[in-house]
C-alpha cells in the first residue's frame, strides 16, 4: 500500500514539474513631490512625480516603465517589493503598500506574467534614483506629463494615482512624502498637487488642520528664511491617531 501511495506522490509531482506555471513579478510605483519641472503647467512649486526606468531589454526596449522584477523563490512579495525599491532609489524603511495584482495573460509578451504591485512614498530628501542592471536609466517624470509607457504600466499608475488620492481622506498619506519640517504652504500645495485642484482656499485648510481637536501638525518653533517674512516650520504630530491626522480634509 505504501508504495502504491508513494506512485500516485510521485505521479503528482511529475505532473506539477511538466506544467506550464505563470511567473510571478512585483512592480513598485514610486511617488515623491520634487521641484516642478518648467514644461508642467500648475501653479504650484512641487510637483508629483514618479521614478521611472527606461529598458535596456526586449520586450519594450528603450521605452520607460516602473520599476520591478521577478520574484525569487526564497522571497516573500513584500521582500522583492522592498528589494525592488532599494536597489532602484538606494533606500529602505519607507512607506510601502500593496496596491493591486494585474494578471491579464498577454500583458507579457514573454510568458504568462502576474504582477502584483505595490507603491511607495518617499520624500524627496531621502533619495536619489538608480538604474538597476535591466535598466539604462532612472529619472523623474511628472505623473501630469508621462511619456509612453511599457507594458500595462500606464493602468498600474493611474490605478495607483487613484488610490493615493482617496488615502488622502483617511490616512497621513501626505505627510511621507514631506521632510521632516515643513512650511504650511509646503503642506496645501502637497495635497493641492496630489488631487490636481489648485483653488483650495488657505484659511479652511489650515483651519481643517485642527479639526475634533486634533492637532495634525505642531510647530517646532524654527523657521526658515524665504527672502521675506521668514515662515515658520511645523512638523507632524505624532501623537495623533493615523485615522484621524488627515481624516477628511477634502473635500
Amino acid at each position: 500500500m505504501a508504495s502504491t501511495i508513494q506512485e500516485v506522490h510521485d505521479e503528482e509531482a511529475h505532473q506539477f514539474r511538466s506544467r506550464e506555471h505563470p511567473s510571478v513579478a512585483v512592480d513598485v510605483v514610486i511617488f515623491s513631490l520634487r521641484e516642478r519641472p518648467p514644461d508642467v503647467d500648475h501653479p504650484a512649486d512641487v510637483d508629483l512625480q514618479v521614478l521611472l526606468i527606461r529598458r535596456g531589454a526586449p520586450p519594450f526596449k528603450g521605452m520607460w516603465a516602473i520599476p520591478g522584477g521577478f520574484v525569487g523563490m526564497c522571497e516573500s512579495l513584500d521582500e522583492a517589493a522592498r528589494r525592488e525599491l532599494a536597489e532602484e532609489t538606494g533606500v529602505t524603511n519607507v512607506w510601502l503598500e500593496q496596491l493591486y495584482t494585474f494578471g491579464l495573460p498577454d500583458r507579457d509578451p514573454r510568458t504568462r506574467v502576474i504582477s502584483v504591485t505595490y507603491y511607495a512614498l518617499v520624500s524627496a530628501d531621502r533619495l536619489s534614483p538608480l538604474a538597476g542592471s535591466d535598466a539604462t536609466e532612472a529619472a523623474w517624470h511628472s505623473v501630469y506629463a508621462l511619456p509612453p509607457l511599457a507594458f500595462d504600466h500606464a493602468k498600474i499608475l493611474n490605478y495607483a494615482l487613484t488610490r493615493l488620492r482617496y488615502k488622502l481622506e483617511y490616512t497621513a498619506a501626505a505627510f511621507e512624502l514631506l521632510p521632516e519640517e515643513f512650511t504650511l504652504r509646503e503642506l496645501q500645495e502637497a495635497y493641492m498637487v496630489i488631487l490636481d485642484d489648485y483653488k483650495l482656499d488657505k484659511a479652511n485648510f489650515r483651519k481643517k488642520l485642527q479639526r475634533e481637536g486634533q492637532e495634525v501638525v505642531v510647530p517646532t518653533g524654527r523657521f526658515r528664511e524665504t527672502g521675506g517674512r521668514p515662515a515658520e516650520l511645523y512638523r507632524f504630530d505624532e501623537t495623533s491617531k493615523l485615522e484621524v491626522k488627515a481624516r477628511r480634509l477634502f473635500p
